[in-house]
């Protein structure tokens, strides 16, 4: 109870515990992995495609994909004009019908422990829509900035772009915040002004940078120019205009 924000409509929380505490007592939940999933899943189903969600890691993940009759995405990777991954411009090109099965460490994860609770993908590209359809399902509504993992053991490390991230979806919405709720809201109203400026300079930025991946960055830091609404059922995200 103490750490579920249930006192407030508008929630914010990072990571699986974030999804845990948050999802069984809202109306609906917006994954938010600005910098790889959430961006990668906005580009691909606003094209068309279907993404299905899958753990990092798992094994049966090719078996999976052989189940649904969709394509299997790679890690990141240096882009070319074959093969997808978790590079948000590996995916800008995806026709229309594509069934891709995404795996990733957070984003992907996180979608697959939100339970019942109706689930959608957020990013700063489509921030606006996604708060609009949100609340749809009702005014309990849980932001969850994704975050990366430490290398070393695997930890969460809070990550800049999904506090930015939640923080632009939360701006939209209507509702009491909670105290979580409103530090994503004010650090977003601080960065905003530059935001492909400040993820270029964030810590998961750099890292992208230095392997060649700039284009995601930018990419990821456009704003609000997207009506696409990822929503997650049957195992899969698709553009909320298609699903209806």
């Amino acid at each position: 109870m103490i750490y579920n924000q249930s006192e407030f409509d508008l929630r914010c929380e990072w990571g699986a515990q974030g999804v845990f505490q948050l999802a069984p007592i809202s109306d609906v939940v917006v994954i938010v992995d600005v910098l790889s999933f959430s961006t990668c899943v906005e580009i691909a189903t606003n094209n068309g495609a279907i993404i299905f969600p899958y753990a990092m890691g798992d094994e049966s993940v090719v078996d999976y994909a052989k189940s649904v009759e969709a394509k299997l995405a790679s890690h990141r990777q240096r882009w070319t004009t074959t093969g997808y991954s978790l590079s948000p411009k590996s995916v800008s090109q995806i026709s229309a019908g594509t069934r891709l099965v995404l795996p990733s460490p957070n984003g992907s994860f996180l979608t697959l422990h939100t339970g019942n609770t109706p689930t959608l993908a957020g990013c700063l590209r489509n921030c606006q829509a996604v708060a609009l359809f949100a609340q749809k399902y009702g005014d309990k509504i849980a932001v969850i900035p994704a975050g990366e993992r430490w290398k070393e053991d695997g930890s969460l490390r809070p990550a800049f772009e999904d506090l930015i991230g939640a923080g632009a979806i939360l701006s939209y919405l209507d509702g009491s915040l909670s105290p979580e709720a409103e530090v994503a809201v004010a650090t977003f109203q601080a960065f905003r002004q530059d935001l492909l400026g400040y993820l270029k300079k964030c810590s998961s930025g750099k890292e992208l940078i230095a392997k060649g991946f700039e284009s995601d960055v930018e990419l990821s830091a456009t704003f609000n120019i997207s009506d696409c609404v990822p929503l997650f059922g049957d195992n899969a995200y698709v553009n909320s205009r298609v699903q209806g």
